[in-house]
């Protein structure tokens, strides 16, 4: 089967989106912190692969629409659910009987439940604030591009980004590390994480406009029309 230009744009956006997800999820129990303006700047790692999610929903929504967007989202939840059942059942087989030994210097029980298995807390509540998060996100951008038309991409994009990661933020801090934190540790955490998260969605706002530009002029691809965005909406609140 050939594949045309858009189905191939697709796949390879909702592939790279699933990974940064599953990896910042893996990565994402480390805490850093940097020492600026007399103060250490607390974030979780997996913040890393985080400005990559934002430009990727963008484009999706922008290229594909709303239904396109929200379903990718459920998958990308189902593939990270997937990658910790699959790491569990994994952590629970039994160990080879020579790994046990004294010389063993491979991958041994501690390393891999440390790694794989013993955040589940922050694994899971990674992954509650990223579908509620991202519902959201999508909802606030489609509002906005229904008042702006296909205008003002830099608006939809980067509000949506900075309403919904502020909702993500403070959920998945919450969740994750509320009560390993002192309220002064949890605002530190959630004001750094958000900064960080706000100054990147801005950031990334040309690049979104570069892979718009590629993609219609390069690609021959153009946004999904307004027309369907509304009647997606119309035909989603009569099923609510």
């Amino acid at each position: 089967m050939k594949l045309d230009a858009r189905t191939w744009l697709f796949v390879t956006l909702v592939a790279v989106l699933v990974t940064c997800l599953v990896v910042g999820d893996l990565v994402g129990g480390k805490l850093t912190g940097l020492h600026l303006f007399g103060r250490e700047w607390v974030f979780a790692v997996g913040m890393l692969s985080f400005p990559v999610t934002f430009v990727l929903t963008d484009i999706i929504s922008e290229f594909y629409g709303r239904t396109a967007v929200r379903r990718v989202t459920l998958i990308a939840f189902c593939m990270v659910a997937l990658t910790f059942a699959i790491a569990y059942a994994a952590g629970a087989m039994p160990w080879a009987s020579f790994t046990q030994s004294e010389g063993w210097d491979g991958v041994g029980e501690l390393h891999f439940s440390t790694v794989f298995t013993q955040a589940g807390r922050i694994q899971l509540s990674s992954m509650t604030a990223f579908l509620l998060a991202s519902l959201v996100d999508i909802s606030v951008f489609f509002l906005l591009k229904r008042l702006t038309g296909n205008r003002m991409l830099w608006l939809r994009a980067t509000g949506s980004t900075a309403i919904s990661q502020l909702f993500d933020t403070v959920l998945i801090q919450a969740l994750a590390f509320g009560d390993k934190l002192t309220p002064g540790e949890y605002i530190n955490v959630v004001t750094t994480s958000y900064l960080i998260k706000l100054v990147v969605a801005i950031g990334v706002t040309p690049i979104i406009y570069g892979l718009h530009e590629l993609i219609e002029r390069r690609l021959h691809i153009q946004p999904a029309p307004l027309d369907s965005e509304l009647a997606q909406a119309k035909t989603h609140q009569r099923d609510a």
